[in-house]
């Protein structure tokens, strides 16, 4: 039988265990040291020296340990011995150990038996320590490879991997590369690309109106594309020429390019698959076609189109246009998230508040701004308190290699030979939310689009640089937040106080608020807290909401907009209130400032 917890923990007393005693490198023996005090276990030294005496990786407890004995030690030497003191050893730890065999170095390496915690390995690390005979006790650890790929340009996607502005990514790949998830990218199709082509799957193409299409046809299942040049004044007048932009193929390489291939770029989320779906051709594409794609990709049903046997749990929308979110396009979104489909969506190239351009001002999306390589928002970036989060974007105004890099096409009207290329933009930097989106499901198939959502806000770091008019909840975090949904780390959104007493907003009247109490927290509020906001009323922009804070410190979370037509406010704002006490009573603060609609404020909460 194991001994008692107490006895345990006695055993670690009297060994008084010290980081530097088991270390490889360490040649002293245990009496002759004069180890320091065992640091308090509820410290966060505590903590991090018993992850490291006890594991063989993050998060996985030892399952081995290695034994190195003095050379003159019969441990040393016989293997009958270090099997005999591996018994002994694990009686007095209330353990069963075993002697596994003789490493190349003379090193012993012990089997610890099945289902031990942290505080048993602990255990068995101090018999060891305490036996003057033990040069040294380490955990057998795990390796894994190394996630850096072999990709010949690697090294231009500073958006993945540089520490001050990229999105760190590597990290995230010890854990998952996207594997079983299929991500839509709703753009301008696909140009065959051998850095892209293993990871494509089935797609269509929805373009309905054959000018826009310029492929001889209407809607078909080939969303191959075939170029989206135009002459100058064909899209309007005054508007230059250009040449096809292939922006569905750069926009697919940032998601899933294949990776370790020793060619060309690495994709953030390279285990997934594209669905590639035809939506924008000449001059644009039209909401209806749109709305199609985002219902047949999540899985609904499209009038005269085959069902779709590549449903995808995240799609990628990297455009848009001006004016509100229409009902027609918001109902399409809810469908989609209520099927379990997570919707990422630039929020705009125009320096202006996104609450002016749709889809990045439509709810149930995850609404994203850019940033520059220096972690500032990019000076073309659209702003505001309906951004969600920031991600590279580049700028490549400051020099081409500060843009995105990915899968491109050197035609410059019909498919020529394939390439890579710097790209800059909202567009660019909504693929790299949708890549993480795909490793989080991947990880955690259970995530639904609102936890996803919530995890990605919950571990962005503080944006780098200035951001003037809001960026949402910072720069998102691959790794802190790979590790957040899988278990090892980061944080899955925190504590949510909710209030859900309806209450009616009189039209053009007073005010109305709603208390919530906040309650057992320590210090000040998070600078990134999430208030989540679920108001029914018709033609939105009537609205003005505020956050009041326990001081009644109010901060602004949408102001009233005379082209904001849309029904509804249901989203999720962050503000900055890390100078605000956490506990007490904060309110919601609604009025509607105009006339012709009422609505009511159904819930709300806080998430810190």
């Amino acid at each position: 039988m194991r001994t008692s917890p107490s006895l345990r923990r006695k055993l670690i007393s009297a060994a008084a265990l010290s980081a530097a005693l088991i270390t490889a490198g360490t040649t002293s023996v245990a009496a002759a040291q004069d180890p320091a005090p065992a640091p308090q276990a509820s410290s966060p030294q505590a903590a991090a020296d018993l992850a490291t005496r006890t594991e063989a990786a993050p998060g996985v407890v030892a399952e081995r340990l290695i034994v190195g004995y003095e050379s003159g030690a019969s441990e040393a030497k016989s293997n009958k011995a270090a099997e005999a003191d591996a018994v002994a050893k694990g009686k007095e730890a209330g353990e069963k150990l075993d002697f596994q065999r003789r490493l190349g170095t003379g090193a012993a390496l012990v089997d610890l038996g099945d289902d031990l915690t942290k505080a048993d390995v602990a255990d068995v690390i101090a018999e060891y320590q305490a036996d003057p005979q033990v040069a040294y006790v380490v955990p057998d650890r795990l390796n894994k490879p190394q996630a850096t790929p072999n990709d010949t340009d690697y090294a231009k996607q500073w958006d993945l991997f540089e520490t001050t502005a990229g999105m760190n990514v590597p990290g995230a790949w010890n854990t998952t590369t996207g594997t079983g998830v299929t991500v839509a990218v709703i753009d301008t199709g696909y140009v065959a690309h051998s850095d892209l082509a293993a990871n494509i799957v089935g797609g269509y193409d929805f373009i309905a109106d054959t000018a826009v299409a310029v492929d001889g046809n209407g809607r078909d299942s080939d969303p191959a594309d075939p170029g989206d040049w135009y002459a100058a004044g064909e899209c309007g007048a005054g508007v230059p020429a250009s040449n096809s932009s292939w922006h569905g193929t750069h926009v697919a390489g940032t998601i899933a390019a294949v990776t370790n291939n020793a060619k060309g770029m690495a994709g953030i989320a390279y285990g997934a698959k594209i669905s590639p779906i035809r939506v924008l051709g000449k001059c644009g594409g039209y909401d209806s076609d749109i709305i199609d794609a985002i219902t047949w990709a999540s899985g609904g049903t499209v009038s005269g189109v085959p069902a779709n046997t590549n449903v995808a749990k995240v799609i990628n929308m990297s455009l848009g246009g001006d004016g509100a979110c229409t009902s027609a396009t918001q109902n399409a979104i809810n469908a989609a998230v209520g099927r379990g489909t997570t919707v990422v969506v630039a929020s705009g190239n125009d320096n202006e508040n996104v609450a002016n351009h749709s889809p990045g001002n439509c709810n149930n999306v995850i609404s994203v701004a850019a940033t520059n390589r220096t972690g500032a928002k990019a000076s073309y970036s659209n702003y505001g308190s309906l951004i969600d989060i920031s991600a590279p974007g580049g700028q490549t105004s400051t020099g081409t290699a500060n843009g995105i890099y990915s899968t491109l096409n050197s035609g410059t009207k019909t498919p020529s030979t394939e390439s890579y290329a710097f790209y800059q933009g909202t567009s660019m930097a909504t693929p790299h939310v949708a890549g993480l989106a795909a490793l989080m499901k991947s990880a955690n198939s259970a995530l639904t689009p609102a936890q996803i959502e919530s995890a990605i806000k919950a571990n962005a770091r503080p944006l780098p640089g200035a951001c003037s008019g809001g960026c949402g909840a910072g720069l998102a975090d691959a790794t802190k937040t790979v590790q957040a949904v899988t278990g090892s780390g980061g944080s899955t959104g925190g504590t949510t106080f909710t209030s859900t007493t309806a209450v009616n907003i009189p039209d053009a009247g007073s005010a109305v608020e709603s208390p919530i109490t906040v309650t057992g927290r320590s210090g000040n509020a998070p600078s990134a807290l999430q208030v989540g906001v679920d108001i029914t009323h018709t033609y939105r922009g009537d609205l003005v909401i505020d956050l009041v804070a326990p001081d009644g410190t109010a901060y602004r979370l949408k102001s009233s907009s005379s082209s904001d037509s849309a029904d509804n406010v249901l989203t999720t704002y962050t503000v900055n209130a890390s100078g605000e006490v956490a506990n007490g009573t904060w309110k919601l603060r609604v009025q509607d400032v105009a006339a012709q609609d009422t609505g009511r404020l159904n819930s709300w909460k806080l998430t810190f």
